[in-house]
């Protein structure tokens, strides 16, 4: 893994989190417990600062950068999924979201708590995601609300998956094999 201080900032990362080889957390990071940062993921808090809950999985590839100024902070809350290839930049996203695999949240944005960004979708900056909705396309629009069963089953399944998942990567790269 690449964990490196950037202008004085050093990541703080949390206790029983996974983070793979290949991601790299720079800077002004801190990282709630049980999380995990997989393969490719990078982590640049350079220009302002990056705060993410516990139980946050950041898959493969994704990219989570900031912007200078005061609203260029990235914070994202427990519970989290963010998809594959992913990209936050500047944005705030709540607790029990789900942003899917491909989708980009840009500057500014806000993902209220227990919505959905559907993956490949384009939150253009600024765009304010209401408390349990669901966005999709380029650019992201409304689709509909979703349950709090969806949340459930969706997001908080996806959760515990993953932070099972990350105790299995780290038990079996901590034994070598």
């Amino acid at each position: 893994m690449i964990i490196h201080t950037i202008k004085g900032k050093t990541p703080v990362i949390g206790s029983d989190c996974f983070v793979a080889e290949t991601a790299a957390v720079l800077g002004d990071v801190t990282i709630g417990d049980n999380c995990s940062l997989w393969y490719g993921a990078v982590v640049r808090g350079d220009d302002n600062s990056i705060r993410i809950g516990s139980r946050v999985s950041v898959q493969d590839c994704v990219v989570i950068h900031v912007s200078e100024g005061e609203n260029g902070e990235v914070v994202i809350g427990d519970d989290v999924v963010l998809g594959h290839n992913a990209t936050i930049h500047a944005a705030k996203i709540g607790n029990h979201c789900l942003v899917g695999m491909g989708a980009t949240v840009l500057d500014g944005a806000v993902v209220e708590d227990g919505s959905m960004v559907a993956a490949g979708a384009l939150v253009l900056g600024r765009t304010h995601i209401g408390k349990g909705e669901l966005w999709g396309g380029v650019p992201a629009k409304f689709i509909k609300n979703i349950s709090p069963e969806v949340v459930t089953r969706t997001i908080d399944e996806g959760v515990k998956s993953y932070v099972e998942w990350a105790k299995v990567y780290s038990e079996v790269l901590s034994a070598g094999e």
